[in-house]
């Protein structure tokens, strides 16, 4: 045992979980809420799954990105919500430290992952509105996959190795009833660049740039209604519209995005110069997994497909045959 890990012994001596005074009544709300928050995340992203899943008109390089996302969203809200909720009610994490590294290596790795699913949608967005004829000859599902995929596969070893320079992996001492990762100065510069900074920069470029070319498109199309045109001009005019739609959609999604995980970065990088307490980063971090909520959510309000898609769902018409290939846009 070196120094650093004697350090850490005598720290882990002197913690104990703090004394809680909530009424049963209390946590009983509490473990409530927290369980409506979890199921409103489990089953509303498992509904975009389905839905993109299984109908064919959604079958889109656009909707595969929407489905990655609620495939990272519905992980958050299986497999992290539950445990930072009742860290957070309880005080004290129960859990055991093996747990405990399993629990930062996910949340980590969704949290990222999450990340360059909406740079991707911004990036998306920006082709399918800047050459619309070129990215349908050239963006195909199959190519989004691979391009998702890829993605998945970096922000994997990007975490892994994260982990490892930080000596996580190897011989890492945590207390009892603790679950906090102690991380180099270095190494929370260079995740604080590569997870918020770099896609939050490729997020805004992309964004500006599609607000003035959904701008040029606004003028184009009341230029055309202004005349009259051939069917091919009044394709590219509905074309035009629809792109301009998904576009603003797809803007409030990341909007609501950064909101969410703009006080988990703003902390990340002045944790070191304020120092918080331990309720103040749970609930930090539970902001931002209230993204994962809201998601589904932005989908049913402006999306009719996804609430017809809903419709379907629920009275179990997806069980019928062929009912893949039902219209989900009349």
């Amino acid at each position: 045992m070196n120094l650093t890990e004697l350090n850490q012994s005598d720290l882990c001596m002197q913690f104990s979980c703090p004394e809680r005074y909530e009424s049963p009544a209390v946590d009983i709300l509490l473990y409530v809420c927290s369980a409506a928050v979890v199921l409103l995340t489990v089953c509303g992203n498992l509904l975009v799954i389905i839905s993109v899943f299984h109908f064919k008109q959604l079958h889109t390089p656009a909707n595969t990105l929407v489905l990655s996302l609620a495939v990272s969203d519905f992980f958050i809200g299986a497999f992290v919500m539950v445990p930072m909720f009742s860290w957070t009610i309880e005080s004290c994490w129960i859990f055991g430290s093996d747990f405990c590294l399993i629990f930062w290596l996910i949340n980590d790795f969704l949290t990222v992952s999450a990340t360059y699913n909406i740079t991707l949608i911004a990036v998306d967005r920006y082709l399918a509105l800047s050459n619309p004829f070129l990215y349908i000859s050239t963006v195909s599902r199959r190519n989004m996959c691979k391009v998702i995929y890829s993605t998945l596969f970096v922000c994997l070893v990007y975490i892994i190795a994260f982990y490892y320079s930080n000596g996580i992996f190897t011989g890492y001492l945590m207390c009892p009833g603790e679950c906090l990762l102690t991380l180099g100065q270095v190494w929370s510069v260079i995740d604080l660049v590569v997870s918020f900074i770099f896609p939050l920069s490729v997020i805004i470029i992309m964004y500006t740039l599609v607000f003035v070319i959904a701008k040029k498109h606004a003028t184009a199309i009341k230029e055309l209604n202004n005349h009259t045109r051939p069917k091919t001009q009044k394709i590219t005019s509905h074309s035009m519209r629809s792109e301009r739609k998904a576009a603003k959609v797809l803007g409030i999604l990341v909007s609501v995005f950064l909101v969410c995980l703009l006080p988990y970065f703003i902390y990340s990088l002045l944790g070191d110069v304020i120092e918080l307490q331990a309720e103040t980063i749970h609930k930090v971090v539970l902001v931002a997994y209230l993204n994962s909520t809201i998601n589904p959510f932005i989908y049913a309000l402006f999306y009719p497909w996804f609430r017809k898609c809903i419709k379907l769902i629920m009275t179990l018409q997806i069980l019928q045959t062929d009912s893949a290939l039902i219209s989900v846009f009349s």
